[in-house]
């Protein structure tokens, strides 16, 4: 089964890719990639490269087959898990893991882990992110809360909902600050100009980002952020639409940098309220080494 997209191009002009991911909304720019490298695009009834520029009048057809379902498969993959009870599991999740199974990552995601620790997930609507009711990006490292049923996966929701949970992150960031703390309020949507990327906009969802300045190096500064909202890439976009993106941020930073593993960002802390009990549950873990090898590189820089 597929779908078949036919269109003429009377007016935009530009690299096919972006063309298509502004005509049919419903397809993302790397998916759009993916139909010309399998040779499901067509310009004139013949192949082209994703180079192709389109020209006036252009006759474009999309052939788009049926992704398969992912598979959601146990795997044997170490966890650090912080706590865990009959409704949660607070796991440290380390850099260069996915959350979840997609499109682009269909296996060794924390899922496929946590499917191999535990029987007990809670159900997604989507069915591809058992248990997950938040997230952080690949390259960031920390704590998540999982639900292990449908009574702790719709409490930890409320209270992401309703911002009565909490979540600290540390970050090391380009650049240094006049001021000891503030808040970014600024909304977030996806960039009109590249589809991979959020950005500040103004028909965004609402983002609200706190920060505090803990300590300042030679042109790098030591951050702990609060989210009082979680939108994708929230820290990242906040902080490089102030100036000061996150150090080693391959999408939001600038290309020098200090070398890692990916941004230098870190879910540090992570309360919340027992789903059952209601008790108040609070975790901290220290950032990886390559984090704490940097800060440490930074500190004697600046002696």
């Amino acid at each position: 089964m597929l779908n078949k997209y036919q269109l003429v191009i009377h007016d935009e002009k530009g690299r096919i890719d972006k063309v298509l991911a502004n005509a049919i909304p419903s397809l993302s720019r790397s998916r759009i990639q993916e139909l010309l490298h399998d040779q499901n695009i067509l310009v004139n009834q013949k192949i082209v490269k994703s180079a192709y520029k389109v020209q006036k009048n252009d006759l474009i057809t999309v052939i788009v087959p049926k992704l398969k379902p992912l598979a959601l498969v146990p795997e044997d993959i170490p966890l650090d898990i912080v706590y865990e009870d009959q409704d949660v599991i607070v796991v440290n999740k380390p850099q260069g893991m996915v959350v979840h199974p997609a499109a682009g990552h269909p296996d060794h995601t924390l899922v496929n882990a946590l499917l191999f620790h535990t029987k007990n997930l809670a159900k997604s609507p989507e069915g591809f992110r058992p248990g997950i009711v938040h997230r952080i990006d690949k390259d960031t490292s920390g704590l998540l809360m999982v639900a292990k049923n449908t009574l702790a996966r719709e409490s930890l929701e409320e209270q992401l909902a309703t911002k009565t949970n909490k979540r600290l992150y540390l970050a090391i960031v380009h650049g240094n600050f006049s001021e000891k703390q503030g808040t970014i309020e600024a909304p977030i949507g996806r960039d009109h100009y590249n589809r991979k990327k959020m950005a500040v906009v103004a028909n965004g969802k609402e983002a609200i980002t706190h920060f505090t300045v803990l300590e300042q190096f030679q042109n790098y500064s030591l951050l702990r952020c609060q989210l009082e909202t979680g939108r994708t890439h929230q820290i990242r976009v906040h902080l490089a639409y102030i100036g000061h993106p996150v150090a080693g941020d391959p999408l939001y930073g600038p290309h020098h940098t200090l070398k890692g593993n990916g941004q230098f960002l870190h879910a540090q802390v992570l309360g919340f309220r027992q789903p059952t009990t209601g008790k108040w549950l609070e975790f901290a873990v220290k950032p990886p080494r390559i984090f704490l090898q940097r800060l440490t590189e930074l500190r004697e820089k600046s002696d």
